[in-house]
């Protein structure tokens, strides 16, 4: 009986790409999956179909023999089922059935060393630190690995022994229909060993909780939400793997005076009638200390002047941001009967019209709210 055409079976034209290959075998591994069509021989077939069509068209040196030859240039491949193409089977499916663990990639994790998890800390720290930076000290609680046993979790060598249950290879294998299956060995949990005699200090565990106390540099110019890595100060790997990553999310208090916008502060200045409408001078404070700032005459209330360079400093350390200052009139109360007569003066001198019972502190409180 013929062998139909690997790019037909897996419904894809020849020009398709690594990625469209494979999106097509999955689909039709999960149709055609024996064990979503128990009993049906038809389906069987298929599944083994799409896997050795699968099998050529992945790899790109059996894809090129078969282009140019047909199935006689890769005869020896697919002389029928492959069982090899179940190598990259829990690559193909993920978790769909749950065959990392059965076809072997849970194995292949657990033997090897791992990395370790990654920490996070949160840092509040106040509205000039983040402007200036700090330096800073924190305690960090983490699993570090056990110094009596180096990880191992056993009473010395002699503590570790062969797992029996596997006979060291941390799988279990099984037959079931026309494949093989593997599952994680269930005693040893993939490591192919089993501890004898646990450690006295960390009781098998192979990691102790510690407390570590770190010295951090916080540059200036972070802001709220900034987070710093530091390198492998994160929890212990397994195994002899490396450790992990700390990272620091900083949390910045809101600042009485100053609003901060990426590196510009914002800030709003009261002033007076007077310095209003006759102009002058006002001392203004910034990250840096008191500036002076020239009121023009006729200033209105909500009037934006710009402070150059008198922003926060950018992380790179490469410029400022500036200050944008917002003057607000400031409407005078509990006015003396003198400071009343000279407001009525100024209001008839001006030609704006006083009501009976009002006032010009009224007037211009009803303009300003």
């Amino acid at each position: 009986m013929s062998k139909r055409d690997y790019y037909e079976v897996l419904g894809v034209g020849r020009e398709a790409n690594e990625q469209e290959i494979k999106s097509a075998y999955r689909r039709l591994a999960v149709q055609y999956h024996p064990d979503r069509n128990p009993g049906n021989h038809q389906a069987e077939e298929k599944f083994k179909e799409a896997a050795e069509a699968y099998s050529v068209l992945s790899d790109s040196n059996k894809r090129a023999r078969y282009d140019r030859f047909g199935h006689s240039g890769v005869g020896s491949a697919t002389g029928g089922f492959d069982p090899e193409i179940f190598a990259d089977f829990s690559d193909i499916l993920g978790d769909f059935f749950g065959f990392g663990d059965i076809f072997g990639g849970s194995r292949r994790q657990r033997n090897r060393a791992s990395r370790g998890a990654d920490l996070r800390y949160d840092l509040q720290i106040s509205f000039d630190e983040a402007v200036r930076g700090l330096k800073t000290k924190i305690k960090i609680p983490r699993r570090e690995t056990c110094p009596t046993c180096q990880g191992s979790g056993a009473q010395g060598k002699d503590g570790v022994a062969t797992c029996p249950g596997c006979r060291g290879q941390g799988q279990v294998r099984y037959q079931q229909g026309f494949f093989a299956i593997s599952k994680t060995c269930s005693q040893c949990q993939g490591r192919g060993q089993i501890i004898r005699t646990p450690c006295s200090e960390c009781h098998g565990a192979g990691h102790l909780k510690k407390e570590k106390t770190l010295e951090l540099r916080i540059p200036a110019g972070v802001d709220e939400g900034a987070r710093l890595r530091v390198a492998g100060e994160g929890e212990s790997g397994l195994l002899g793997g490396p450790p992990g990553d700390l990272f620091v999310v900083l949390f910045v208090e809101e600042h009485p005076f100053f609003k901060r916008k990426e590196n510009d502060i914002y800030c709003d200045m009261p002033i007076s009638f007077p310095q209003a409408a006759l102009g002058g001078e006002v001392e203004v404070p910034t990250l840096d200390g008191k500036e002076v700032l020239r009121i023009p005459e006729g200033t209105q209330s909500g009037t934006v002047f710009r402070l150059k360079n008198r922003g926060v400093t950018s992380l790179n350390g490469r410029g400022k941001g500036d200050q944008y200052v917002s003057v607000r009139l400031i409407t005078p109360s509990n006015l003396s009967k003198e400071q009343k007569e000279l407001f009525r003066r100024l209001a008839e001198i001006s030609g704006d019209p006083i009501s009976e019972g009002g006032s010009l502190f009224e007037k211009v409180k009803e303009m300003f709210g």
